[in-house]
């Protein structure tokens, strides 16, 4: 039997991070600030901004 292309295998699996200080969830923000668009990971509980979710160790 033929084996499924890298292409057809599809996986559904998704990361969540959660901030070490309070526990929260973080999610991913997009911001358009002096004319550029800039990513940041925002914790839902204490606020607190990161440039990305593995900063918040």
């Amino acid at each position: 039997m033929a084996q499924a292309s890298k292409n057809a295998r599809t996986s559904s699996s998704t990361q969540k991070f959660f901030c070490s200080s309070c526990g929260g969830e973080i999610k991913m923000k997009t911001l358009f600030e002096n004319g550029k668009v800039k990513n940041v990971a925002e914790c839902e509980k204490c606020k607190r901004l990161e440039r990305r979710p593995s900063d918040f160790k």
